[in-house]
């Protein structure tokens, strides 16, 4: 049981994915302390996100976190499950407003010069690759360089099972 939270039988170039995802959701969390009236409290207030005060530095903290963990490979699948849920947020909050072009439930419009598709695409360009890089880390674990592998193996070893692509039940 505690072996699959660590399991991963991904390519070593997963770590690639990994350090995309990692870094730009780590940079961001930063960015939300260091820019709060911008980026973090007051960009919440700005789209109508409840209790921004409250709501910007925890995603701060859950970005920071998440993010270093995806950045380490450690507990990854946990992490990028949190952090696709954080960017799924995020697009419907943001980007949704702008395909519709009005505002959506308490989420408000931007000033853009033009909304719609074209415009929601060009918007959300780095949030959906933070999606599909979070979902591909949820699919497929962490990779061969990554701390998720180094744990699986000591925990195989501990259980006296070498074969990693054995089937547990």
């Amino acid at each position: 049981m505690i072996e699959s939270l660590f399991r991963t039988h991904a390519p070593a170039a997963t770590v690639l994915v990994r350090l995309m995802v990692g870094a730009v959701f780590l940079s961001e969390g930063i960015q939300k302390f260091l820019f709060p009236a911008e980026l973090g409290a007051g960009r919440f207030a700005k789209i109508g996100i409840p209790a921004p005060d409250v709501m910007g530095p925890f995603v701060g903290g859950v970005e920071i976190v998440c993010g270093g963990l995806v950045l380490l490979g450690l507990l990854t699948r946990p992490a990028a499950l949190i952090l696709l849920i954080n960017i799924s947020v995020a697009l419907l909050s943001t980007k949704l407003p702008i395909l519709l072009g009005h505002g959506f439930w308490t989420f408000s419009l931007p000033k853009l010069q033009r909304y719609g598709f074209w415009s929601m695409a060009h918007e959300a360009r780095t949030d959906l690759c933070m999606w599909l890089g979070s979902l591909l880390l949820i699919l497929v674990g962490a990779g061969a360089i990554s701390l998720d592998a180094v744990l699986a193996r000591r925990f195989r070893r501990a259980c006296g099972n070498s074969d990693p692509h054995r089937k547990s039940g």
